[in-house]
């Protein structure tokens, strides 16, 4: 019923929550994007998503959409790749940031794991910025973490607003420096905090530094500060910090895939894990429990 290539793309402009992002993915001219989703629009009778010329949001109808196109094409995959006679092997180094790790990560990594018995993964957690020191010199095979928007490494997954959270009862004093809770260098979001401060001139102290993001909530938890991070990941018992509070505006973060570049098996498993996330990736944006 549903055209499998329209279901790619209709996961890409999900994940990106743009139709030029997407067709950048993709390799597509942006009005074929338009046209892949208005068709699987027509196919299901339903709106999947409500966009005008400034943003781009999935409706209910959209929502429901993601779990059935993630499911379809797994399904596919999966036979796709049994038909073939084909089976991805080899040792995969595989680096996330703990973002990822907290939310639905496991369970992509448990279906990898079901489709392709033979590769064998190590799995490696760690801040963002060392992660992608890592892959550099060779240490990983694949990673997924944030990076700058302006940053070209890597194939995006999606691209969410950074913004300012903390405790519900955080008051913030406009007469004294900012409380920070932050990463230890090379953290993303620790250097877009701390430049985002400068360029403002708001005075800042550091309350809490953690390389553990269950470190860096517990203290935000605690109304010691305040700490940057992802709008759509944002953990229980926390909350963004009202506009009114007068801090700066922290701009957009992406999170992408990036390879090393990798011969034979091991990129083909890389492929193939990276393959998986990108069909998942609106269950990565959801927190778990």
């Amino acid at each position: 019923m549903y055209d499998p290539t329209q279901l790619r793309t209709f996961l890409a402009v999900a994940q990106t929550l743009s139709f030029t992002q997407a067709a950048r993915r993709l390799g597509l001219r942006q009005s074929t994007v338009s046209q892949h989703v208005r068709r699987l629009e027509e196919a299901a009778g339903r709106q999947l998503f409500a966009r005008d010329t400034h943003s781009v949001e999935l409706t209910g109808d959209g929502e429901a959409m993601l779990g059935f196109a993630r499911r379809l094409l797994e399904v596919q995959e999966q036979a796709a790749a049994y038909f073939s006679g084909t089976r991805v092997r080899g040792r995969l180094r595989f680096g996330a940031s703990e973002d990822f790790v907290l939310t639905r990560l496991p369970e992509i990594l448990e279906g990898f794991r079901y489709d392709h018995p033979e590769v064998d993964l190590e799995l490696t957690v760690e801040l963002s910025g060392t992660l992608h020191e890592r892959l550099a010199e060779g240490k990983l095979d694949l990673v997924l973490a944030k990076r700058r928007p302006e940053d070209p490494r890597g194939r995006l997954v999606w691209r969410d607003d950074l913004v300012w959270i903390g405790a519900e009862r955080l008051r913030l004093d406009p007469d004294r420096p900012v409380p920070l809770i932050v990463y230890p260098p090379p953290g993303v979001t620790r250097a877009r905090a701390l430049e985002a401060l400068e360029a403002a001139g708001r005075p800042w102290r550091i309350v809490c530094t953690s390389g553990s993001l269950n470190g860096l909530v517990a203290a935000a938890r605690a109304g010691l500060g305040v700490m940057a991070h992802s709008r759509r990941l944002i953990p229980p018992g926390l909350v963004r910090v009202p506009d009114r509070a007068g801090l700066p505006d922290l701009g957009r973060i992406d999170f992408a895939l990036t390879h090393a570049r990798s011969r034979g098996a091991t990129q083909d498993a890389a492929d193939a894990l990276a393959a998986a996330i990108l069909a998942g990736g609106e269950r990565l944006r959801r927190q778990s429990g």
